[in-house]
């Protein structure tokens, strides 16, 4: 059946109206979350808060969903293609939202309502899920909720990061970017464990498991002349001596490995466990190295860059369609990208100069009226992606056709 001509610009009055009307209760949704910074797994407030207001707005809510406590899901519509947009709202220790995970979560949560609204109006059949992801930061909430089956049957996948504003790239000022490349991660624990000694006494009987923690800690360091431009790889010393006149039966370090593409991972972090392994057979130590948390990197989809690219126009904002240059910090909206064809956008919000995530100059920024606004417009953006992808299915179908080429090249 034939669905109703419907111009886009019917649709995007409509949006506008809609979240105008709710410009209030969204700030406060917005402040609650920012107020409020909460850590993986922590985010109570912002579960609770966010799960109130959509059943305030009529709409059925799951929370603590697909076994994750501080996750949720929220379904519209009936029949027809679902499309998911994630709500992140995890913050960063001693720095709050200095991620804007705030904004992520204002957006989606808009784009939601948007979407959901302009399929019941016009009486067009099609789905939308808000999915609470936690602990995007660290803890691979997305890669948990993938095992759990919350992607299983989504078509669509949306979702867009804050950034300072403007954006400087390929010489160009915007104000966004639709694709934005990130880096593959991956964590590696390890334990080494040697043997007790006095180190005035007999240090000869002792085995030093600080020794083997620094030279592969070295061991790296000789490693990083060989690494490729865009892959990076940090340590955390976890466990260590807390006396001198002792050698030292147990050392513990966190290791985190990224790369532009998941084949370059694979090889860097075994680049990486031979630096480890290395350091215990060089002081006799025993080891223990463990991997978790893997993110992939980000499968771009040149037509939903292409369509957030254009309906960001309707709001005046210059959005670049997509960057080729690695943005590297990683994310688990990187895994979605390989369950189904996703959108990661970065859109900018007023901040000092040399702002970036990760910074407290950014947190400040994240909570300001300015970053809400651009919110909002980014949530309609992406409501109108969704509508795009549920109502023309010759778009979608190339959208598609596009990520099984992308994953096929992959393999």
């Amino acid at each position: 059946m034939a669905l109703p001509t419907i111009n886009i610009e019917q649709v995007k009055t409509f949006v506008d109206t809609a979240i105008e009307g709710l410009q209030q209760e969204l700030r406060e949704l917005n402040n609650q979350i920012w107020s409020n910074p909460e850590l993986a797994y922590q985010e109570h407030h912002a579960h609770d808060t966010i799960c109130d207001f959509l059943e305030g707005q009529g709409f059925t809510v799951t929370r603590h969903a697909y076994g994750l406590d501080t996750s949720f899901e929220a379904l519209s519509g009936t029949g027809g293609r679902l499309i998911n947009f994630n709500a992140e709202y995890d913050a960063l220790p001693g720095m709050g939202h200095a991620c804007g995970h705030n904004l992520i979560a204002t957006s989606s949560v808009a784009a939601f309502l948007a979407l959901s609204f302009a399929l019941s109006k016009f009486n067009i059949s099609g789905r939308a899920q808000l999915l609470g992801t936690p602990a995007e930061e660290n803890g691979g909430g997305k890669a948990k909720l993938i095992d759990a089956g919350a992607y299983r049957n989504v078509e669509i996948s949306l979702m867009a990061h804050p950034g300072p504003k403007p954006l400087y790239l390929d010489g160009e000022q915007t104000d966004g970017v639709a694709g934005i490349l990130m880096n593959a991660r991956k964590n590696i624990h390890c334990e080494f464990t040697g043997r007790n000694a006095h180190a005035g006494g007999n240090p000869w009987e002792g085995i030093n498991a600080l020794d083997a923690l620094v030279s592969s800690y070295n061991n790296v360091a000789v490693l990083r002349q060989q690494l490729l431009p865009d892959q990076r790889v940090h340590c955390a010393f976890l466990d260590t001596p807390k006396v001198a006149n002792v050698i030292p039966d147990y050392t513990k370090a966190f290791w985190q490995v990224r790369s532009p593409t998941l084949k370059g991972l694979n090889t860097l972090v075994g680049k990486v466990r031979n630096c480890i392994e290395a350091g215990a057979l060089a002081t006799g130590c025993q080891v223990k190295i463990d991997e978790d948390e893997l993110y992939t990197d980000i499968r771009l989809n040149d037509t939903l860059c292409e369509r957030y690219h254009i309906h960001m126009g309707r709001y005046d904002r210059n959005v670049l369609k997509r960057h080729n240059k690695v943005l590297t910090g990683s994310s688990d909206i990187g895994n979605v990208s390989y369950e189904t064809p996703t959108l990661h956008t970065m859109f900018g919000i007023p901040s000092p100069p040399s702002s970036f995530p990760h910074h407290p100059t950014f947190a400040a920024a994240a909570g300001t009226d300015e970053a809400h606004t651009e919110a909002l417009i980014v949530g309609k953006s992406l409501a109108l992606i969704g509508w795009d992808m549920i109502t023309e299915n010759d778009m979608y179908d190339v959208a598609r056709r596009q990520w099984t080429d992308e994953i096929a090249r992959e393999e």
